[in-house]
């Protein structure tokens, strides 16, 4: 990882690029972030830095209210750690800002999804329902019999079924950064990020390889399919 960055997600909008189509892009604040703590090699095997992001506008523990007062910052309400590229030029109480980002990066972004409380098997796993006539009963969104017979007379981990839906940790990948603004403190991506409105979320760089486009497709050099495309009545050139 080279590049991270706490952030709440404003809204989606939509945008139109260079060529005039419309691109849906989600908003996010992104930061300021300050650097709560900073994690060694020598220390601690590794390194690392934990940043901090909005003010705490809470009651804390001691332990909590001696974590900030040892770094001389002002209290955090969320913390998270990122190893980062330049750990090794970044100090205690520096600030991470949008522009740790530019147009054109591709990122990953971590958030919590939305909650949609206690769901059947229908709604949360994608089963299918009864047939609604001949005598189909109240039974129409039920999961069903899901257990074998005498062997293995039980049902297996992960069968799907009813239960609590969303308020689960979901990373979007490979999503590309169309613009920041450093004084807003904003940062619009293009495409959805997981959780509710005013969620928090964690912006860094994509782990997927980026191959990049090395240009149009020109005409082939080879002189067979030179004479198909004069002579219309080779094969070649009719299956076009």
């Amino acid at each position: 990882m080279k590049k991270a960055i706490i952030g709440k997600k404003i809204g989606m909008t939509q945008i139109f690029d260079e060529a005039g189509k419309v691109v849906p892009v989600t908003v996010i604040e992104a930061g300021p972030c300050v650097v709560v703590q900073k994690k060694t090699v020598e220390k601690e095997g590794y390194a690392a830095v934990q940043l901090g992001y909005e003010d705490a506008g809470r009651n804390m523990t001691k332990p909590e209210k001696g974590h900030f007062e040892a770094a001389g910052v002002e209290a955090k309400k969320h913390l998270k750690e990122f190893r980062l590229e330049n750990c090794d030029e970044l100090k205690v109480g520096d600030i991470l800002k949008a522009d740790t980002f530019k147009e054109g990066d591709h990122i990953d972004i971590t958030g919590t999804s939305k909650g949609h409380g206690y769901q059947g098997a229908v709604k949360r796993c994608g089963a299918g329902r009864t047939p609604t006539t001949h005598g189909g009963g109240p039974v129409h969104r039920h999961a069903g019999s899901m257990g074998s017979t005498s062997t293995p007379a039980r049902i297996f981990k992960g069968h799907i079924g009813a239960g609590q839906m969303g308020v689960e940790t979901v990373t979007v990948q490979n999503l590309d950064v169309v613009k920041v603004d450093p004084e807003l403190n904003m940062i619009v991506v293009r495409g959805a990020v997981p959780g509710p409105k005013g969620g928090i979320v964690y912006i860094k760089n994509t782990v997927k390889t980026i191959f990049e486009k090395k240009g149009e497709t020109g005409i082939s050099n080879n002189p067979q399919k030179a004479s198909a495309r004069v002579n219309p009545q080779k094969a070649s050139a009719r299956n076009k």
